[in-house]
């Protein structure tokens, strides 16, 4: 039965393997994933009864950015200490796929949590860009948060555009990226990126949760971000489950 396991469907992570992030002098930034951008969907999906599978270029344990387990980046000690505790349970990051081995029929959603790490590796991916670009003519949801629309960054169409020319989104914007202290330091930002290929980027305010949903392209701002645009995809899945028309 495509995209279900028995009878439970399946979302696929689609996760950095990059553990630094290369800036404009050349120096190397340590980096992964940012861990509330992983836990957090993951707990919103399994709670709704999805499986998850996590995939990765080479099919490399996706590293986590340490500064995102600290006590000032989750609202305190507590905070900290109830992500590290849902990364441990995370278990699926311990084996994941590999990006060349996706077969899209198999998921009912994708979902890319951000970080810096895909700045470094999923935005030239090609094997991304072609999921990317298969998740999005697919009809079936497709999600980024953060600094993960980097993804959509590796995608061309036959045409040599962007797919996603054209299509409303968000991501981290150039004003968090210079209250983070890194906008100066970077080859290039993220917000600039996506509209140079022709998305409309929509922008929200600093590190306030704010999502964007055009057709089937689910895109949310900052880490604040992630837990609504979870949300937001599985109620589009059970739209899509009442109409009949999920795969």
């Amino acid at each position: 039965m495509r995209a279900t396991v028995g009878g439970m469907q399946k979302i696929l992570f689609v996760m950095t393997a990059a553990d630094k992030w290369t800036l404009d002098d050349g120096t190397e930034h340590p980096t992964g994933f940012w861990a509330e951008e992983a836990v957090v969907p993951y707990r919103t999906f399994k709670d709704a009864g999805f499986e998850i599978v996590v995939a990765t270029p080479g099919a490399q344990v996706p590293p986590v950015d340490q500064a995102s387990l600290a006590p000032d980046a989750n609202g305190g000690e507590e905070g900290a200490e109830r992500v590290r505790h849902e990364l441990e349970s995370f278990a699926e990051l311990n084996n994941p796929i590999g990006l060349e081995d996706i077969d899209l029929d198999e998921y009912a959603a994708v979902f890319y949590p951000g970080g810096h790490g895909p700045m470094e590796d999923l935005a030239v991916n090609a094997d991304s860009g072609r999921l990317v670009t298969e998740a999005l003519r697919s009809g079936k949801p497709l999600g980024v948060v953060c600094h993960a629309p980097a993804a959509l960054l590796a995608a061309t169409g036959s045409d040599g555009q962007s797919p996603f020319e054209g299509y409303r989104l968000t991501g981290f914007t150039n004003a968090e990226e210079k209250q983070a202290g890194l906008a100066g330091k970077a080859k290039w930002l993220l917000q600039d990126r996506l509209v140079r290929i022709g998305a409309e980027f929509q922008e929200g305010e600093p590190w306030q949760s704010h999502t964007v949903v055009d057709r089937n392209l689910f895109t949310g701002q900052n880490p604040a971000s992630s837990a609504p645009l979870a949300r937001e995809i599985i109620n589009a899945l059970t739209e899509r489950g009442k109409s009949g028309s999920s795969d």
